[in-house]
């Protein structure tokens, strides 16, 4: 071989080489990484049976925002204390930020002040002074718990009781929806009565009251719907004393007993929405770019029929 030859077929295998380089490595080009921002979502509740379109519509934001999105339950009800320290752990393990669907706002407000957090801190439903907490997703609640009751003094006759159930006022804005239920029923000549029960409790309660004339249930909370709709619906005998069930929030199985007719209207929001901006504005925080600024989400009264109209049908049954 002469060296000419050899020359050549250096040059050829150096060019091999660079190419493969090239191909396999970012030795010479380095390619762009993409951050992937770790946000986790502190629930209100022990389970996230009552989240499935919230998480619909977080997993979509964080496809969109590479977020790597976690969502985390209590362990025990009602604990708020428990709820800010899950916050700081989240934080302290790596989270770049931290969404909270608030179990009490009044108490986790308190907390969250007297808390130092080292990521931002989205609160659901609620507007924090504090600018580590602000910037989230705003409802009102007050104004579910108006639609609720024009719906309900529009549908019925004032003279029939009103059953207001609730698993506590003190938990998540129960206190909000009642306070615009009140006003709007009391003002229509309604007689409310306040029952502050768990499921088990509310289903008793409907047991004793059997008989003695035709009430109005309206369950101001996912849990307290969810029981007293179940218990009708798998006690169909005690239907008759009960002139219709009313309530805000929903799940698959409240919005199947308003499909079935057990529950005769509902006020809704959109939580896959809810779960979207949630996720949004958490990653809008981590670049510093929302301030206090606030998403208003909008409530809607929906009955039966509501169900098979188009924009409502894919607000409440969302594909992922």
């Amino acid at each position: 071989m002469t060296r000419r030859e050899k020359g050549i077929w250096s040059f050829l295998a150096a060019a091999l080489i660079l190419l493969y380089l090239l191909s396999s490595t970012d030795f010479i080009i380095k390619e762009k990484k993409t951050d992937i921002y770790p946000i986790s979502v502190v629930l209100s509740e022990t389970s996230d049976e009552y989240f499935a379109s919230f998480k619909k519509g977080a997993e979509k934001a964080a496809e969109e925002y590479n977020v790597d999105v976690s969502f985390i339950s209590l362990f025990e009800k009602g604990d708020a204390k428990k709820q800010i320290e899950l916050v700081k752990r989240e934080i302290n393990d790596g989270a770049s930020a931290v969404v909270v669907i608030p179990v009490k706002p009044q108490e986790c407000a308190r907390l969250l002040d007297e808390t130092v957090l080292n990521s931002p801190v989205m609160v659901m439903g609620n507007m924090f002074s504090d600018e580590r907490t602000g910037g989230g997703v705003f409802i009102d609640y007050e104004e579910e718990g108006e639609k609720l009751g024009h719906a309900i003094a529009k549908e019925n006759s004032s003279s029939i009781p009103v059953a207001v159930l609730t698993e506590g006022l003190e938990y998540g804005y129960n206190k909000e929806v009642y306070a615009g239920l009140q006003l709007v029923l009391n003002k229509a000549g309604f007689s409310l009565t306040l029952l502050e029960k768990n499921e088990d409790e509310i289903q008793g309660s409907i047991k004793e009251n059997a008989g003695k004339g035709k009430t109005i249930l309206a369950a101001i909370d996912v849990g307290s719907l969810n029981g007293s709709a179940g218990f009708i619906s798998d006690n169909p005998p005690y239907e008759r004393n009960i002139k219709g069930i009313y309530g805000v929030g929903s799940t698959t199985r409240i919005l199947r007993e308003l499909d079935n007719g057990i529950i005769k209207g509902l006020v809704v929001i959109n939580q896959y929405d809810a779960g979207y901006s949630s996720v949004e504005k958490a990653v809008e925080a981590i670049h510093k770019k929302q301030g206090q600024e606030q998403i208003v989400l909008e409530s809607y009264y929906i009955k039966k029929e509501s169900l098979r109209k188009g924009s409502f049908e894919k607000m409440l049954y969302p594909v992922d």
